[in-house]
This record gives structure tokens, sequence and C-alpha cells, in this order.
């Protein structure tokens, strides 16, 4: 689900890697002769462009790119693009390729590149030099829509890229989105709409200024950008998602061209609502599996999680994508009959089974990347559909703890049913504190999804050890998890056999206790997916302490790290937390005979907004006791907390290292 128009950085920052590889020139490349076009007047010019100071550490830079959006009375574009682009360094040939997406319903009128090289050659692609890629080799996916490639030759340092584009985009999306911010510099760009006559737009913008369109001809507007920056985020530690960071511009010339956000989304909104219409009608095959499901239920949630349970279990995900299909879900019935669909299609069948039940739902598209859906940028951007379940005024039920109000006062359940491990009442961790599109006709609204409390995602993990004069450590281990990090570990097991489980789980253990060897493990799954998912495992660790003359020293916390990456660079970005929960540890370790605790760490003890880390070590009879508490409220945190983050962090990370002293009596 999204918007499959969102490829207009595909020339830059979004093409596989594996099809980057060709950036010497071609045998078949040569020079221009009598039937060849040269190199365009456009981008002469723009290869005279001096390519700034600020771009000089790039590996490549665009020197221009500008979009023209022709747009006809039914409200259908032509878009034409020409795009030039200076290699700088050799990391810069992966930059050289251009690139334009297309589907059933959309045409390529015409592609054409050119290279003018740093000796000043100029080279034209040839047929050979193009290349279609689609998604059919992903096994969970079927989809027409597919990638033309051009790997211009001669494509490398010092020479200049131009390539220019048109084609008959799809006629039922009314919207482009511009992405004006890449992974490298852009001197120039611009955008064009040229509309009918009487035909309204409207413009939104994330995470950039408002830029005025310049009226060039009657209804037909023009914006241009100079000197944008690279968007950088290699080095960015705990940082949200690219796409939530790069600048973008959206502009809409259908039902959404109307004054205020407000009336933009509920516009967006209903076009969703009428697109899915009848969609999820129950056949009769659904309302007596629904009925049987449903028979005997005690209460609301017990309806709800009978419900979605069934889903989860025997729907398969799969998804098949041809033209308006990218948007538009199957039938219910037929989602029903072939056990499998897409994410709007599991949502399409779950809203049936629900009306059945006498529960409103409905669609809700969002994205599965935090802070791509931007409340003040109205647009269909998004790559995901989940599930807005109507909860009725008399049900207070404390299993349902993912719920967004929506303006009115009405509450709605967020549901994901393509996650298949986690129960109706809590949500994926990287959907919280986001935002989706209630798609409720007139009501249709951008809702803010819920960041759970942390109790709706908590790890217990409680250790057992021995330890020998020699430095050997044995002991088990058992771990409980329940929400989203339950979640997690179910898909673990779902998607990896006996033998690479233990495979993980060792790696996963040896991270914070090398020389590790897993003696067992065995994880407990139970059928209900609200139930906390269980973990044993023993292990053996060769010389755990070390010695210091008559004395030992020992890490009381024996397994699993809390810290996140984190540095001492000035922060501008928000930063993120993945997830809010509880993670409480407890470890007891038996001493060797013949020693005694002699000192052990301080307590650390930390409260914050965003979250709190206690910790405490104690000496009883033989036992040496370690026991922490890690809780973290918000999924992400504004730069300016960056000091507390970071101080957070060393914290966590200086209290993992900390040693406790054994003394030989």
């Amino acid at each position: 689900m999204g918007n499959p128009r969102s490829s207009k950085a595909i020339p830059v920052r979004v093409l596989l890697a594996a099809l980057l590889l060709c950036a010497c020139a071609p045998s078949h490349a040569g020079w221009f002769s009598s039937d060849k076009q040269p190199v365009p007047q456009w981008g002469m010019d723009a290869y005279k462009t001096h390519t700034p100071d600020y771009a000089k550490d790039a590996a490549a830079v665009i020197l221009f790119d500008e979009y023209v959006e022709t747009v006809d009375d039914q409200g259908r574009a032509v878009e034409r693009e020409r795009i030039v682009k200076r290699i700088l360094k050799p990391q810069g040939r992966r930059d050289a390729a251009c690139g334009v997406s297309y589907d059933v319903d959309e045409k390529i009128n015409y592609f054409h590149a050119w290279t003018i090289a740093a000796d000043e050659k100029q080279y034209q692609a040839q047929d050979t030099d193009f290349v279609d890629w689609g998604n059919t080799g992903i096994p969970i996916m079927l989809s027409t829509r597919k990638e033309r490639i051009v790997h211009p030759p001669a494509a490398d340092v010092g020479a200049v890229v131009i390539c220019e584009s048109e084609e008959l985009l799809e006629p039922y999306l009314q919207e482009t989105v511009w992405d004006i911010q890449s992974s490298i510099p852009v001197v120039f760009q611009a955008l064009e709409i040229d509309l009918p006559a009487g035909r309204a737009h409207s413009e939104a913008w994330h995470r950039f200024p408002p830029v005025k369109p310049v009226e060039v001809a009657p209804n037909h507007w023009r914006w241009e950008l100079k000197d944008m920056p690279a968007l950088d985020l290699r080095e960015l530690r705990s940082g949200p998602e690219w796409q939530a960071l790069a600048a973008r511009m959206s502009v809409q010339w259908g039902d959404a061209a109307v004054e205020g956000k407000d009336n933009q989304w509920r516009a967006i909104g209903q076009w969703v609502t009428n697109l899915e219409a009848n969609r999820p009608d129950p056949s009769p095959e659904i309302t007596a599996q629904t009925q049987s499901l449903i028979a005997g239920a005690p209460d609301f949630y017990a309806k709800l999680s009978r419900i979605t349970e069934y889903i989860q279990k025997n729907v398969r995900y799969f998804i098949v994508m041809r033209g308006i299909g990218g948007l538009q879900a199957n039938h219910a019935a037929d989602i029903y009959r072939n056990r499998y669909g897409d994410c709007k299609d599991k949502t399409t069948l779950l809203i049936s089974m629900l009306q059945v039940a006498g529960i409103h739902a409905f669609y809700m598209p969002v994205d599965d990347r935090r802070d791509i859906v931007d409340p003040d940028a109205p647009s269909l951007e998004g790559n995901h559909m989940i599930t807005a379940i109507e909860i009725p005024a008399d049900v207070q039920d404390p299993r349902l703890k993912a719920i967004a109000k929506a303006k009115d006062g009405k509450r709605y359940l967020i549901f994901d049913p393509t996650n298949q491990r986690t129960p109706v009442g809590n949500l994926p961790s990287y959907e919280q504190g986001s935002y989706g599109i209630l798609a409720a006709g007139p009501a249709s609204q951008i809702i803010a999804l819920p960041v759970l409390d942390p109790e709706a995602s908590t790890q217990e993990r409680k250790g057992a050890f021995t330890l020998s004069a020699d430095g050997t450590l044995t002991g088990s281990v058992d771990t409980s998890q329940s929400g989203s990090a339950g979640a997690n570990i179910r898909y673990l097991i779902k998607d990896t056999d006996e033998k690479e489980r233990r495979e993980y789980w060792e790696r996963v253990v040896a991270e914070t206790l090398p020389g590790v060897t897993l003696d067992s493990f065995e994880f407990i799954e139970p059928s209900a997916l609200d139930k906390p998912i269980k973990l044993h495992y023993k292990v053996t660790a060769r010389q755990y302490s070390h010695q210091a003359g008559p004395l030992l020293l020992v890490r009381p916390r024996v397994v699993g790290s809390l810290a996140l990456p984190f540095d001492d660079k000035p922060r501008i970005y928000p930063i993120d937390l993945n997830a809010t929960g509880r993670w409480r540890d407890s470890f007891d370790i038996a001493i060797p005979p013949g020693y005694a605790v002699d000192e052990t760490p301080d307590p650390v003890s930390l409260d914050l907004d965003f979250a709190s880390y206690h910790s405490l070590v104690s000496a009883k009879g033989n036992l040496l006791h370690y026991e922490r508490e890690y809780v973290v409220r918000q999924v992400e945190i504004p730069p300016a907390k960056a000091a507390e983050f970071r101080h957070l962090e060393s914290v966590i990370l200086a209290d993992e290292k900390n040693a406790a002293v054994l003394k030989k009596q």
C-alpha cells in the first residue's frame, strides 16, 4: 500500500546496488554519428554549471533536475524529467544511473541518456544500456511495477550524465510527490504543474519551509529551489528513517486540492473509502465462519481476539500488485477463499468479519517506518495498510492498549493484521508514535497512532549461575517476553529451524558473554498470542572472572545489554529509542568456596521523563545478586534531549561493565 509514484529519487538513491555496477563505458559505446541525437541544449547549459564549493567533498552532485507535470481535463498527467549529474569521485559512479518507474497503467513515452566525459567526448546510451528490473524475484510478491534503468556509457570521474524521460502516469492518482532532497547535493531543481483552466491545486511541504510558486502561464505553476544540501545519515546513531528526515513536497490536483490540512486529509480518506467501497462485503462463507468463531464469546475482547487470530494464523501474507491493485484490495470473498493477501487484503477480510460480528472497522493507510506520514503534509505517501476498530463507548477493557481517539471523541483500536505475532490490543513498536489516515468517509482524518505504556511490552530475565575458582561460569537463564518483545521471538521461531535458532541464540548470548557455550535451549510458545513466550537455556563460559592476586573480579551483569549506540557529536535530528517497554534482570552467582564478596558496585538510580534505569548489586552468604530495571516511556525524543540521552546510555554502559570484587579468605 502506498503511492507508487514516490519514485522520483530513483536516479540518485533507490536503485539496487546490483544494478549500479556498470560504471565503465561498454564496448559498443562510441562517438556521435549523423543518425544519433546530440546532447540537447538544456543539457549543455547545465553541463557548464560550476561545481559549488559545498559539493566538492561529495561523491557526485546533481546540477539540474526538473519535472514538468502536464495534467489533462480528466486529471491524468504526463511527466517529463530532465536531470544532469556530475561524478566527482569513484564512489559517485553508483549515482550515474537514471531510472523511471512504470506499471501496467503507465507508459514510458521516451527515455534518453547522454554522457559528456571528462575529456569532453560525448556519448549516447544505446538500447543495451537500458535494463528493466521488476519485483517478481521476491518470493512473497507478484508485481507488475518495474524500473527502467539506464547505465550511461563513459560514466566515470569527471563525467556529466544527462537523462531525459517522459511517461504517461496512472489515471487514478492525482498527486505528485517531489523528493527535493537526496543523498548527494542538488544545485538547482524545479517542478512545474500545468493544470487545465479552473482546476485547483494544493501543496504541502515536509521538513522544508514552503516556497511560493510562480505562475509562468495561466494555471501553470513553477517551483524552483537552489543549493539543497545532501542528507547523509551514515554516521547518525539511533536516528529516524532516512525518508522521514528527507525534505519533500506534494501537490494535489484532485479532490484533495482544497484549503486547510483537515479538509485535505478528509478528502484523501474519502478517496480511500471510495476506492475500497464494497470490498469488505461478507460472503455467506465469511458469515458462517465468523459466526462459528464468535459463538459463545463472553465479551468484546473475546470476539476480537478470535477473529483477529483466525486471520493472523490462516491468511498467508502474499503481495499481488498490478496497477491499481497496488492500492485497491481484492474482494473479501476472494481473500477468504484463497487464504492469502497483502496488508490491505488482510484488513479487508478483517473488516468483513468484524462487520458480521457487529463491530465497525475502517481502513487506515500508514507507513511502517516512523515519521514518514506527516500530519502537516497531506499525501498518500506511505507503504502499508492497517485497521482502525471502533470501540463501543461502554467497553473499558485494559487488554485494549493501542487506542487512538478521533476528533469526535470516538475511540479506535489500532491493529495490524499483517503482523502475525502481535496480539489484538497491542501494536508493533515500529508503528507506535506514527500517524495514520482514518478512512471513514466524511469522518476521515489524520490520527496519531498511540505510544503504548511500557507494561505493554516486557521482558523478565532471571539467571542462576555458579562460579568456579578457575573462573568458569555455568548456569541457566529463564526469560519471559510479552507484547512487541514477545512478537519478535515468535517471528524468530516461525522463520527458522532448530539449528538456525541455536546458532542465532548462541551468537546473541556471545555478544555479552564471550567464549560462551550454549549447552541447551528451549522455547515455550503458547498458542495464544497474548500470553508471554518463554525461553530456557543453559550456558558455560570459560574465564568469566579475572584473577588479581588474592582477588577475583566478577561482572554481576552476566548476559544481555540494554545500551543503545551513542556518540558526542552535536545532534540536530530526533533520537529514536525504538520501542517503549520494561526490561528486568535478576542474576544470582554462587561464588567459589573460600571466597567472600569484598566490594560491590554502587547502586544506580536515574529517572528521566522518557526513561529510567535502576540497578543494585548485593551479597548474601555465598550469593552475589544483581538486579536492574530499565523502563522506556517514549519511542522518540527531540535533539534537545541529546545530553540526557547520552548520560542515560553512559550510565547503562558503565553499570553493565561494573565488576564486584571477591577476596580469598
